[in-house]
């Protein structure tokens, strides 16, 4: 595929984000950029919402995982279906009762200020941190397969793709991107379906017979009950997947936006259970094109593996011109349809919990305080990212720093449940530094599982995964349980400095 074709496919499709834009941006304000004027069809979120649900991280990197860990990712997607259950119908409900903007107006209500403050600033630190590292990861294979070949520096590649996503996210935010959502998923899925179907063509399975293939493969193995140790285990990888729903679309403002343009509760409600049935059958799905793909590098003898799977196979194989064109355009949907709901949810939210501009300022300076909030979290998300490039360098680094991001949200699960789950009052002041506090622990907690065995023999320190996995217990994606429960546990202790202070 030239460059030159890619190019005129990018083109294309940011012209038909921003047609959208053009039309869902009349009469704009700052209730359609928060809310979408709670105007939005229940089924057109629900769909949008798989797009960005997914993200590029998930387009790239999960069908790189079969290869190491089989279909063990679907324990996770089955636990997030009991998640999703518990935000239809407990998160829900109560959004709609309080008709918040900022999901994080809660703990103010709930507790106090500091406590709002702390929620809103975990959430603006994880969600800059994870937006950035999917556009990195995005950026970085369009840069490889398109903008080296034209001489365009990385930075250049960033700006204009921050750019473009302001131009069509500055006038009506989630009103617009409730649409381009749309747009963006059924790339995405239209990219998954044409590469199944060159890939297994190429393998000589009849469409018919691709189920078949697949349950039929070792590498199709979904339950792991074997090792408690192990950080496949079923228990561990369900449970966090219950409590990675909650909190990474429950207690987030950037998915939870979405639902609340729901014209009602009960259509947020029909969008979630509608959702949930279709991502489940979506992982399904990348897992299978992941199966499919190790396959196909096996046989071909094609040397590459995890991150670099899909985009080799897709770009650089014999399949042809077809699945190249749908890799591009699913890898932009997949990484636009989350990076354009990350910045007005960022800015929903540092307007809203931050700035308090509702009831800070005049009506007349909202509009006006926005837009420059707009414009700042743009700037800061392309610095975020050529720091990443040209500071950092190191992926492996970035990876790590991303899934540090994801320990700022065991905060908000201790929160949320003590305040839903209780009735206890807490010293507010105090909030942000059990918050703090439980987060560092955490990480300590999650470095030791990383053991490294010593071998005399040869005098140095090598990693040893399988010796680690079975003389060690190996915390997985449960620390975000463990996170939250001592988030919990701090508020409980607050809870009884409070009683003490009483008496």
């Amino acid at each position: 595929m030239k460059p030159l074709h890619i190019l005129l496919l990018i083109a294309a499709y940011f012209g038909v984000l921003l047609l959208i834009s053009y039309f869902t941006g009349k009469n704009s304000g700052n209730d359609a950029f928060f809310k979408a004027n709670r105007q939005s069809p229940w089924y057109i979120v629900a769909f949008g919402m798989i797009g960005a649900s997914l993200s590029g991280v998930t387009f790239i990197s999960v069908p790189g995982w079969v290869e190491a860990s089989q279909f063990s990712y679907m324990q996770v997607v089955l636990g997030y279906v009991i998640g999703y259950i518990v935000i239809g119908t407990v998160l829900l409900p109560l959004y709609y009762k309080l008709n918040l903007t900022s999901i994080y107006t809660y703990l103010e209500e709930r507790f106090g200020r500091y406590s709002y403050k702390t929620g809103a600033s975990f959430f603006l630190l994880s969600r800059i941190i994870g937006a950035s590292f999917r556009l990195f990861l995005v950026a970085n294979v369009l840069q490889s397969i398109l903008f080296d070949a034209l001489g365009v520096p990385f930075w250049i590649t960033v700006i204009i793709t921050i750019l473009l996503i302001w131009l069509y996210t500055f006038k009506s935010g989630i009103k617009t991107i409730v649409w381009t959502d749309t747009l963006q998923t059924l790339f995405m899925l239209l990219a998954v379906g044409v590469a199944i179907y060159y890939v297994s063509d190429d393998l000589g399975i009849r469409e018919s017979g691709i189920l078949q293939y697949v349950t039929e493969s070792d590498f199709s193995k979904m339950f792991f009950f074997d090792d408690v140790k192990n950080a496949n285990y079923f228990w561990k990888q369900f449970l966090s997947g219950a409590f990675i729903a909650i909190v990474m679309t429950g207690l987030d403002q950037d998915m939870m936006q979405k639902n609340l343009t729901c014209r009602s509760l009960k259509d947020a409600q029909k969008n979630m259970f509608w959702f949930t049935i279709v991502l489940t059958i979506v992982n399904f799905v990348f897992l299978s094109l992941g199966l499919l793909l190790t396959q196909y590098a096996s046989q071909y003898g094609i040397d590459a593996h995890k991150d670099d799977l899909f985009p080799v196979i897709a770009t650089q194989s014999e399949l042809g011109f077809g699945i190249a064109i749908f890799f591009v355009l699913g890898l932009i949907a997949a990484a636009y349809s989350s990076a354009d709901s990350a910045l007005t949810s960022l800015t929903t939210s540092f307007s809203i919990d931050i700035l308090n501009i509702e009831k800070n300022y005049r009506v007349s300076d909202q509009v006006k305080i926005r837009k420059v909030t707009h414009i700042l979290f743009s700037i800061v998300l392309i610095l975020v990212i050529l720091i990443f490039k040209y500071i950092i360098q190191d992926e492996s680094v970035i990876k790590k720093l991303f899934k540090f991001a994801g320990f700022t949200y065991g905060p908000l699960l201790g929160l949320y449940a003590f305040g839903l789950f209780t009735k206890l009052k807490i010293k507010d002041k105090l909030v942000p530094i059990v918050c703090v506090v439980s987060v560092i622990i955490s990480i300590i907690i999650n470095l030791m599982s990383q053991l490294y065995v010593y071998f005399s023999t040869e005098n140095t320190w090598k990693a040893s995964e399988k010796i680690a996995s079975e003389l060690y217990y190996q915390v997985g994606f449960e620390i975000l349980i463990i996170n939250g429960s001592l988030t919990f546990l701090g508020l409980l202790f607050l809870s009884f400095l409070v009683l003490v202070r009483r008496k």
